[in-house]
């Protein structure tokens, strides 16, 4: 090889070789801080494309079973309570048994006042079990007749294996159970109610007037059937004559239910009629469901027509399920179930009743475990999925390290001597400076 000024081709060699030499370096650093073979897709594109699909399925797969979790906890919130509620009706079980005996509940006898007294503190409990068990923050049993419906979401992990596990969680209260005798009256006529016409609901007297008057009626303190807690109620209630029967009707249930205008449909200072509700409002007829029955609850319906009684009731005698306060004309004939341990036959109907409920509680009990099971289920295949999915991905994305620092200290051998060779070739050429001397 001749010799040449110009251009140093062993230095430049040396110069290549170490450049490389310190990339692989830079790469290697890299990995081991890291801890990932792929750091960029440079690196192993197809592998990159493969760990970031898997990730995302992963990613899938976590929040699923965090899902699962949560409607877990929620299912056995809602069983713990229903446990507690069969606990509390195998209670009732024995006070029924009890007052079913003949001589035991009679009159006014401090056994009978006793053993409804805490009959009704039941129901009371029940009810109150159901209406403030919750789960972050929102009602488990719902507060609608038609329950909760629980939908817990769940992936396979691809963006298409979406599905849900849904379980519908009942209504808990004593009237679901079939323990509060939930009964219904129908208001209804075809000429509109007139001025000073008077319907009674309870102990409330509701009373068709030319204009709704802005004073407030005096209020009755009244207990409950659940016999631990106490309402206001309305001895009256003004309530303003509409243009037409089905005006009327829908002012009559605004002033029960307690909703529209006050002050301008009824009385402003009504107060809502907690035992009661109104629906099913018509051109000709209007509906008034008692929520609640046993001795003592406030709930009856009837109807007194000052103007030729063009208007009727018709339905479920209401008087005749233990409701008090019946005055006026109250509907006659109907039969029902008296919820109460008053006497030995009113005992051993409640006692049919609250069999009936305490299977109803263990149906419902039994779908939630089904449910519980199931999540468990699909709980452990993820989390399997997760584990296997996990797995490789490291296989693709992780550094093996042993590999990695081999390659470090081979790459840091090599940018020494890199070096070392790059200085011998620049020396080299300095050497042909001597033929000019």
């Amino acid at each position: 090889m001749s010799l040449s000024i110009l251009n140093n081709l062993s230095a430049l060699t040396a110069e290549n070789n170490l450049s490389s030499t310190q990339t692989a370096l830079q790469k290697t650093l890299t990995q081991l801080s890291s801890g990932s073979r792929i750091n960029s897709g440079s690196d192993d594109a197809a592998g990159l494309s493969i760990a970031n699909g898997l990730n995302a399925s992963i990613a899938s797969l976590t929040q699923s079973v965090q899902n699962a979790t949560n409607g877990t906890g929620l299912l056995q919130t809602a069983d713990g309570a229903l446990s507690q509620v069969t606990a509390l009706l195998n209670r009732a079980t024995t006070l029924a048994t009890e007052a079913s005996t003949s001589g035991i509940t009679t009159g006014s006898n401090s056994q009978a006042a006793a053993l409804n007294t805490e009959f009704s503190s039941i129901l009371g409990e029940i009810n109150s079990i159901g209406s403030t068990t919750n789960f972050n923050g929102s009602s488990v049993f719902g507060a609608t007749s038609s329950g909760n419906a629980l939908s817990v979401f769940m992936s396979d992990g691809t963006s298409t294996g979406i599905s849900s596990a849904a379980v519908n969680i009942n209504q808990l209260s004593a009237t679901q159970l079939g323990l509060g005798a939930s009964a219904t009256a129908t208001i209804s006529g075809s000429t509109n109610a007139s001025v000073g016409d008077t319907f009674v609901v309870g102990q409330t007297t509701y009373t068709i007037a030319a204009a709704a008057t802005v004073s407030a009626a005096a209020a009755a303190t009244q207990t409950t059937s659940a016999g631990s807690t106490t309402a206001k109620v309305t001895a009256g209630v003004e309530v303003t004559q509409g243009a037409t029967m089905a005006a009327t009707l829908a002012n009559l249930a605004a002033a029960i239910n307690g909703t529209g205008q006050a002050g301008t449909q009824y009385q402003t200072g009504a107060i809502a009629n907690l035992d009661a509700t109104a629906s099913s409002v018509t051109s000709t007829g209007l509906t008034i469901t008692a929520d609640t029955s046993g001795a003592g609850a406030a709930v009856a319906a009837g109807v007194s027509d000052a103007s030729g009684n063009h208007i009727a009731a018709s339905g479920t005698d209401l008087g005749g399920l233990g409701f008090s306060g019946n005055t006026g004309s109250v509907l006659n004939g109907g039969s029902g179930l008296a919820l109460d341990l008053s006497n030995s036959t009113d005992a051993a109907a409640a006692l049919t009743a609250i069999t009936t409920a305490i299977n109803s509680v263990a149906s419902q009990r039994g779908v939630i475990g089904a449910a519980v099971n199931k999540l468990t289920a699909a709980t452990n295949v993820m989390n399997a999925q997760v584990t296997n999915l996990t797995s490789a991905m490291s296989g693709i994305s992780d550094a093996d390290i042993g590999t990695t620092v081999a390659n470090m200290s081979k790459y840091n051998t090599l940018s020494q001597t890199g070096i070392s060779a790059l200085q011998q070739a620049n020396q080299a050429s300095q050497s042909i400076l001597k033929l000019l001397q």
